[in-house]
C-alpha cells in the first residue's frame, strides 16, 4: 500500500546538491519534491554494524539530511568482513566516530549526530523522538524488541533487518498503518535456541543485500513512493538466490500494539528476552571457573576431561589446549552423555560462556554434580593466558 509521505520538503536544494543528486531528480518518482524530503529528513540509524555500514553509507549518498547513530563499541578486527563502514586503521577506534568520519567524507552536506551509548530503556524515548524514521541494524533480540516497543509508544515507523549466515530478512513495521514487530514474532525464542551471529557467521555481502533494501525502504517511506514492506516480510536466500514475501498481519491481541495492549511502557528487556535459561544461571551459580583457574588445574594435573561445546569450524580457529570437542546439540540431545568419563570432573567451555552454561544444566540434571564451566569460554582464555592466539 501507498504512504503519505513521512516528512515535509526542504525548502530548497542549493546548486551543489542539485549536482550531486541530478540522478535522482530525474527520476520522476523522485524528482526534486522528493530530494527536498530526503534533506529535510532526520534518520536514526541503530547500530554502525554489519547492517548500519552499507544503510548509512547508501542514506548518506542519497541525502537524507540529518543522521542519527546510535553505537557504543569499538571497531574490532574482526568486524572489518563485513561492517564495510570501517577499515583497518579504525581498530580500537569508537564506532560511532569511525562512521561519521566515513559519512561525512561520503558526502560533507549530512548533519551526523552521534549518540554513543547503548540503547537502553531510560534513553531510547529521547533519542527516537529526535528522529522521523528508525533504521534498526541491531542483531540481539533485547535490543530488537526495545527498538519495536519504543517506536510503537511513540508512533514512530522503523525499518527492521536481520541477517544469519546466508539469510536475511527485512520488513517495515508501524503500527499506525501495520503490524510490529511483535504481532510477527510476539515471544523471544528461547535462550540459546537462536545462535548470534557471533556464535553462528554472516556472510559479509549479506550485510549489504539487506541494508540496501532497508534504505531502499527508507528513502521510499520519506519520500511517499512506491509500496513500502509494511505488512510484508522479505525473506532473501543468498546460497539459493531467492527472494519470497511472507503477508504478516496486525495482531489485534499484540501486547503493545493491539486492541488491548499489556505492555503500556518500556519493560526489562534483558530479562524479557534472557541471554541464558533460568536452569543454566542456576547451574552455573557456583560452578563457573576462570580461565586462570582452568590454567591452574592444568599445570597441576587435576584430574579433569576440558569439552568444548562449539561447532567444528569454531574448534578449527582456537581451542583451549587438552579440549576435547563435542557440540552443544551431542548434549542437548542425550548422544555425548554416555560417553563422559565418571572419574574426572568435567570441565565445560564455549566462545563465552552461554552454551556452556546451557550444556551445563544438562549435565547437572544428569547426575555429574561437581561439573563445572569457563566463564569468559575460549575468548576470555585467549585474552588472560594466551594473548598470541587468535579470537573471532
Amino acid at each position: 500500500m501507498s504512504l503519505p509521505p513521512l516528512v515535509e520538503p526542504a525548502a530548497e536544494l542549493t546548486v551543489d546538491e542539485v549536482r550531486r543528486y541530478s540522478r535522482h531528480l530525474i527520476i520522476p518518482d523522485v524528482g526534486m519534491d522528493g530530494q527536498k524530503r530526503l534533506k529535510n529528513a532526520k534518520v536514526l540509524c541503530v547500530g554502525a554494524g554489519g547492517l548500519g555500514s552499507p544503510a548509512l553509507m547508501y542514506m548518506a549518498a542519497a541525502g537524507v539530511g540529518t543522521l542519527g547513530i546510535v553505537e557504543f563499541d569499538e571497531v574490532d578486527e574482526s568486524n572489518l568482513q563485513r561492517q564495510v563502514i570501517h577499515s583497518q586503521a579504525d581498530i580500537g577506534k569508537s564506532k560511532a566516530q569511525s562512521a561519521k568520519e566515513t559519512v561525512q567524507g561520503i558526502n560533507p552536506l549530512v548533519n551526523v549526530v552521534l549518540h554513543e551509548e547503548r540503547l537502553e530503556a531510560d534513553n531510547v524515548m529521547d533519542i527516537f523522538a529526535q528522529y522521523d524514521l528508525i533504521v534498526d541494524g541491531t542483531d540481539n533480540f533485547a535490543t530488537r524488541y526495545l527498538v519495536n516497543d519504543a517506536a510503537v509508544l511513540l508512533n514512530k515507523p522503523y525499518v527492521w533487518g536481520s541477517i544469519y549466515r546466508f539469510d536475511g530478512q527485512a520488513s517495515v513495521f508501524w503500527s499506525e498503518h501495520g503490524p510490529c514487530y511483535r504481532c510477527l514474532y510476539p515471544e523471544p525464542p528461547p535462550p540459546g535456541m537462536v545462535p548470534s551471529c557471533a556464535e553462528g557467521g554472516v556472510l559479509g555481502v549479506l550485510c549489504a543485500s539487506i541494508g540496501s533494501i532497508q534504505v531502499n525502504e527508507a528513502i521510499k517511506l520519506l519520500a511517499g513512493i512506491g509500496d513500502p514492506l509494511v505488512g510484508r516480510l522479505m525473506i532473501y536466500d543468498a546460497l539459493e538466490m531467492q527472494y519470497r514475501q511472507v503477508k504478516v498481519r496486525k495482531d489485534p491481541d499484540c501486547a503493545v500494539c493491539g486492541e488491548n495492549p499489556t505492555v503500556t511502557e518500556l519493560i526489562d528487556y534483558e530479562a524479557f528476552c534472557g541471554v541464558v535459561s533460568e536452569e543454566a544461571q542456576e547451574a552455573a551459580a557456583g560452578s563457573t571457573i576462570t580461565p586462570k583457574q582452568l590454567k591452574e588445574w592444568i599445570d597441576g594435573d587435576e584430574k579433569i576431561e576440558i569439552i568444548d561445546v562449539r561447532e567444528p569450524n569454531e574448534y578449527e580457529i582456537v581451542a583451549i589446549p587438552g579440549s576435547r570437542l563435542v557440540p552443544k546439540n551431542e548434549f542437548l540431545m542425550g548422544n555425548a552423555l554416555q560417553d563422559l568419563p565418571q572419574d574426572r570432573r568435567i570441565v565445560l567451555n564455549c566462545k563465552t560462556g552461554v552454551r556452556s552454561a546451557e550444556v551445563l544444566a544438562v549435565l547437572k540434571s544428569a547426575g555429574f554434580a561437581d561439573a563445572v564451566h569457563v566463564g569468559g569460554g575460549v575468548i576470555g582464555w585467549v585474552h588472560q593466558i594466551e594473548p598470541e592466539k587468535p579470537v573471532y
